[in-house]
């Protein structure tokens, strides 16, 4: 049964349409571009982005597991990504508290500025927030459809929701394409290249074959490539990972078939096999939702 909600609530006024009590609904925006493949490029230039930012990094650097695990961390930010966007209100918030409860444990010393770093600070959560949401509509125009100015803004409106999730002030949180410049303008300054970032930066754009990833390096190398080509040239200068336009127009030539065969079988279910299965239930019960809305 549908959750009951207020007449005039925005979960009222999605279940009344669609019968989802998600934070979102099938008809927004966000489900289109997340549950797009291309979504997967935009998740790696995302963690290319997010290496730059000195804080994000320590946390990453003194507390992930990436370079032992890479693919269980791909899988846990792929599935809290889908829950929270794409699932329904209960998903979505117990994604988000487990979130919650280990972010608790990510704080301490930034060697390279040495400030403290905390998980939990919101300045911290709305840059990681807005780079991986912009980074998937970046993907999404690139490899998808470009949408509209007002879809892209109707866009970022929506993703406000998910970032507050963890605790963070709404009114942080860039939610517009006017909005999303100007805050790219404020921190731009504070980003650098650490030791650490190069590290993390050259384990997307070139994964070492380990047991874990040797049977997806193919696809990951293509797809990390795919990565660079649609990230900031100013930013890829100061990651050291800048290139000439012709390697870029034959990295996202090679991606094109890959991105147009994996919307459909059986591509499209080798992907979920990588993503692992509590993210292929989410996509799986959210394109079954939209296909019914659509009817």
């Amino acid at each position: 049964m549908p959750k009951v909600a207020p007449s005039g609530s925005l979960i009222f006024d999605v279940v009344t349409r669609t019968g989802h009590d998600g934070l979102l609904g099938p008809d927004s925006v966000a489900w289109r571009v997340i549950d797009h493949p291309a979504a997967l490029i935009g998740g790696l230039r995302a963690l290319i982005v997010q290496s730059l930012h000195p804080l994000a990094m320590a946390g990453v650097a003194q507390h992930s597991d990436y370079k032992h695990r890479p693919l269980d961390r791909l899988r846990r930010t792929a599935y809290y990504v889908g829950a929270t966007a794409m699932g329904d209100t209960a998903t979505a918030l117990e994604a988000a508290a487990h979130v919650k409860r280990v972010h608790k444990k990510v704080h301490g010393t930034d060697p390279v500025t040495g400030r403290s770093y905390s998980a939990e600070d919101p300045e911290t959560q709305v840059w990681v927030h807005t780079i991986e949401w912009h980074s998937f509509l970046v993907a999404y125009n690139a490899f998808g459809r470009r949408l509209s100015v007002a879809e892209q803004d109707q866009y970022l409106s929506e993703g406000v929701r998910i970032c507050a999730l963890l605790g963070t002030p709404e009114e942080m949180v860039p939610a517009s394409t006017g909005q999303l410049r100007d805050y790219f303008e404020r921190v731009t300054p504070q980003l650098c290249v650490s030791a650490q970032a190069r590290e993390a930066i050259g384990f997307v754009v070139n994964p070492p074959l380990t047991r874990d990833l040797l049977a997806y390096w193919p696809g990951l190398r293509v797809l990390g490539q795919a990565a660079v080509a649609i990230t900031p040239r100013h930013l890829r200068r100061m990651a050291g990972i800048d290139r000439p336009r012709a390697v870029d127009t034959a990295a996202i030539a090679a991606v094109r078939p890959l991105i147009s065969a994996s919307q459909h079988a059986p591509l499209r279910d080798l992907f979920g096999y990588v993503l692992g299965s509590q993210v292929r239930n989410v996509h799986g019960r959210g394109r079954a939702l939209r296909r019914s809305v659509a009817a």
